[in-house]
């Protein structure tokens, strides 16, 4: 369970640039919670490729997270924070985003019972796992999904249709960037904040990050001239606007145009 920046731009981009010195800042310190690790992956024009970085370490303390963030790497990219699913080990292995070639994934939420996702797999796609979590085998299945139809778009709207389906109380809150497109993912209408978990973490509420009781995996977004952002609450700013409930889109990087997926209807079909 953790947070999620992602954006699309005009042009090669810092995540400071996107966020500002206080909202880069005000996001950092969400590691008081989501401090498992953190990682960032972005659309490398020099060769058209999907870069990416990460660490077990918390990005409060990693040097390397705060040259990143300060760096005009692409101009579309994703940040991620984690707050390991408990009995989830905190490893490089377990870190987001998750690569496959020109794809990078990172999601906020817990897919559970694991094996029965698992499940889901192909030989070929759990030969290619990594580590122990959910979050990468929701990322594998996606893959794979998208392999069987041919078609981002379409693989993308049938895998989320069927995890929906097997697994309609989980979060599957996601960024995925491909070497064309960044998918948002925000459905989880029936999950719940971790009240317990966040309790436990602090002797008072009022120091619990902003939305995390109540709101936790709300998603918001904002459009500007040049670029349109994506992030997980917990950034109590100005200027964002809430991603409506269970919706996916897929933004094209090229030109920024979004695309509503409708993966709820695709259920009906499956």
């Amino acid at each position: 369970m953790c947070r999620l920046l992602g954006y699309v731009a005009e042009r090669p981009t810092a995540v400071v640039d996107v966020l500002g010195e206080e909202g880069l800042e005000s996001f950092t310190s969400l590691t008081a919670v989501h401090g498992d690790g953190w990682g960032m992956a972005w659309h490398d024009p020099a060769d058209d490729s999907t870069r990416s970085a990460s660490s077990a370490a918390s990005a409060a303390v990693d040097p390397a997270y705060d040259e990143l963030v300060r760096s005009e790497l692409g101009a579309a990219g994703l940040v991620h924070l984690r707050w390991a699913t408990g009995g989830l080990p905190v490893s490089e292995a377990n870190t987001h985003p998750f690569i496959d070639g020109g794809y990078a994934f990172a999601h906020n939420g817990h897919v559970s019972p694991i094996s029965r996702l698992e499940e889901l797999l192909t030989p070929r796609s759990r030969e290619a796992l990594i580590g122990e979590t959910d979050s990468e085998r929701y990322f594998r299945f996606v893959l794979q999904t998208i392999e069987e139809h041919g078609d981002e778009a379409e693989g993308a709207t049938r895998a989320i249709a069927q995890l929906v389906k097997e697994f309609p109380d989980c979060s599957l809150n996601a960024l995925m960037l491909t070497p064309d497109r960044m998918f948002a993912i925000h459905i989880n209408s029936r999950a719940t904040s971790p009240l317990r978990a966040l309790r436990e973490m602090f002797d008072n509420e009022d120091e619990i990050p902003s939305r995390h009781t109540s709101e936790y995996f709300a998603m918001d977004y904002r459009v500007t001239p040049d670029a349109i952002h994506v992030i997980s609450s917990g950034l109590d700013e100005p200027g964002w606007d809430p991603v409506p409930a269970d919706t996916a889109v897929m933004v094209d990087l090229a030109t920024r145009k979004v695309t509503r997926l409708d993966p709820l209807a695709a259920m009906q079909t499956e």
